[in-house]
């Protein structure tokens, strides 16, 4: 059995968590490309190395990073997002105009 280490509920079975992807630099969703918003989605890099992940403890809905290495699967460390995000990020609301329809 594969055990990880949640920072908030402890050691584990992995069965509990549920993988968010890497930890990237977004990208501006009001000011970037097509193109660059889909590199950001759904492009990764892919190589052999010591990666940052979003990891989410199903359990508890608390959600936590693991650098984990790709080739061995082995996790190396997991911590609070605080450690890395000190602010919060907040999204503007798009204004969407609509057509009303004279009767």
């Amino acid at each position: 059995m594969k055990i990880m280490h949640c920072p908030l509920n402890g050691p584990r079975n992995i069965s509990e968590f549920i993988h968010g992807g890497d930890v990237r630099q977004m990208p501006d969703p009001n000011h970037c490309s097509d193109s660059d918003w889909a590199d950001y989605v759904f492009y990764h890099n892919n190589a052999i190395e010591v990666v940052q992940e979003w990891w989410l403890h199903a359990p508890s809905g608390y959600w936590f990073i693991a650098e984990r290495h790709t080739d061995s699967d082995e996790i190396l460390r997991t911590y609070d997002p605080a450690e890395i995000f000190r602010q919060r990020i907040e999204f503007a609301a798009q204004q969407q105009t609509t057509k009303e329809s004279v009767v």
